[in-house]
């Protein structure tokens, strides 16, 4: 069943659905004809020769120099070649396909003053597989990211490269192909796709559905780990949390307690220390303050999806034509930025718990470096050595790009967010953070191999889930492959799947 955009309801599922999964998307009748009625307000005002930026004036530090009627014809494919200076390598599709969907949504409110052919072309391109080719880098997240989006303007020109049916091609084939007219760009066309934080916009709101699933394997990850430590399990009493009142620790602590549930450890019969190490018993406040950062940007995001990211915005009803800067990526990079440097706080948390796993001065028992061998053999001391070089480097992405505005076109757009920046680092934050718990779950796995109790339900399934992919380590081999299987293990959400399957939601 198709997706239908109407410029209110984009929730960053959906918008995963359409950019990962290839849902087929749908514009709304009511969308369209506000469409329709913004276009027209908008020529009527072009024939009285109302000065409205962008339209028919110059752009940036330009916007006081008015074009004739002629330029004005011109200007729209003159802006976006002008605009596609991007550069490198080209974005994931699923990223290009959600900053479509985005901008499909944006233009469904009816305030952006485009053909409706621009929209429905949009639409059309995401129905047949025709991707824009977009350099992943070049925005700065102000004006919109109009870098990468003007890349996506060009196919709407006939130009441009896109991919189709698995092949790069030029844009003008891969729209022949694929049997879609090209609209051409006229009055207003052209920036009405470029001028919003959409590319931004849809990788973080991609990057938020992960992070929530990859916190819920962290919980995963640390209930393992509490069982092969013999934790104290009274500081994951959720009745503790609800006195705080954190709503994420409340959240984590039920997560946890979960997946222990029907453990030996809650029998009171073995021996365990009064107080754990903070790695340990502050596991649901520090993963809860994850999940409470996590639940703001992904509030953020979704304003941003269904708002007026647009710059003019055009109010039909009054006629008016309103200029600002609706296009700023802060109120996105922002909490994305910390959202960010959560997975790595929480990436940090896990490699602690990995180092109580190998230390035998902290294991509780365990064998050195979780080996029956060890001194002949070194078991996992150098697995927690590359978790350690993936948390340096998320430590240091995990510095905000929201306040590293450079000023731009003459000093006229003299702040802009770098809400790009924001997301590229956040996406390999994630990539390491795949690999960070991913080594977890595999230590985990190993030491609970050598206790002799019965976990509890989830922490079983997760260790049968494991063992799948990664055997026990009886002795020394090389473990790059071993690390890598995890990391994609995790990446897949396998484990998680499997475990809520058993003992129900950890949402």
């Amino acid at each position: 069943m198709a997706i239908v955009l109407d410029g209110s309801g984009l929730t960053i599922e959906k918008l995963t659905d359409i950019a990962r999964g290839g849902e087929r998307v749908e514009l709304h009748p009511d969308a369209l004809e506000r469409i329709r009625v913004c276009r027209s307000m908008l020529e009527e005002k072009i024939k009285t020769r109302e000065i409205m930026y962008g339209i028919n004036t110059g752009i940036g530090e330009l916007s006081e120099v008015i074009l004739d009627d002629e330029q004005v014809k011109q200007f729209q494919r003159y802006l976006i070649y002008n605009h596609a200076a991007g550069i490198g390598g080209p974005a994931p599709v699923e990223y290009v396909r959600g900053a479509m969907a985005s901008r499909v949504n944006v233009h469904a409110r009816g305030n952006s003053g485009c053909r409706p052919e621009i929209t429905q072309t949009l639409v059309e391109m995401l129905n047949r597989g025709v991707t824009p080719v977009v350099c992943q880098k070049g925005s700065v997240g102000a004006c919109g990211d109009l870098a990468p989006m003007s890349q996506i303007a060009l196919l709407l020109m006939g130009e441009g490269e896109a991919y189709y049916e698995g092949r790069r091609l030029p844009g003008h084939e891969a729209m022949k192909k694929a049997g879609i007219p090209v609209p051409d760009l006229h009055a207003r066309d052209g920036l009405a796709i470029i001028n919003g934080s959409n590319l931004l916009t849809a990788m973080s709101a991609l990057q938020l559905f992960d992070m929530n699933r990859w916190l819920k394997q962290a919980e995963v990850a640390c209930a393992m780990s509490l069982e092969a430590l013999l934790a104290n399990m009274k500081p994951y009493d959720v009745r503790l949390h609800e006195l705080r009142g954190f709503p994420g620790a409340v959240r984590s602590a039920k997560a946890i307690m979960k997946c222990i549930q029907g453990s030996d450890l809650l029998t009171g019969k073995r021996k365990m220390k009064v107080q754990d190490a903070y790695s340990m018993r502050s596991s649901p406040q520090v993963i809860g303050a994850a999940h409470d950062a996590v639940a703001f940007a992904r509030s953020q995001v979704q304003i941003e999806l269904n708002g007026v990211g647009d710059n003019p915005v055009f109010v039909p009803k009054e006629k008016l034509t309103i200029t600002g800067a609706n296009f700023q990526g802060s109120p996105v990079c922002l909490p994305m930025d910390m959202a960010g440097a959560a997975i790595t706080m929480v990436s940090v948390l896990s490699e602690r718990r990995l180092n109580r796993l190998t230390n035998p001065a902290l294991s509780v028992g365990l064998p050195a470096f979780l080996t029956k061998g060890a001194g002949m053999f070194s078991g996992m001391m150098l697995s927690q050595y590359t978790a350690d070089t993936l948390i340096v480097e998320q430590r240091m992405l995990s510095a905000p790009a929201s306040v590293g505005s450079i000023p731009a076109a003459a000093d006229q757009e003299d702040f802009v967010s770098m809400g790009m920046n924001t997301a590229i680092k956040n996406a390999q934050i994630l990539e390491n953070a795949y690999g960070v718990l991913g080594i977890e779950c595999m230590a985990a796995a190993q030491a609970l191999d050598f206790r002799d109790f019965a976990p509890g339900l989830g922490v079983r399934t997760a260790h049968t889930v494991i063992r799948r992919h990664v055997k026990h380590l009886d002795e020394d081999r090389p473990l790059y492959d071993d690390h890598t299987n995890m990391m994609e293990l995790v990446r897949s959400c396998e484990i998680l799947e499997e475990v809520e399957r058993a003992v129900g939601s950890l949402e």
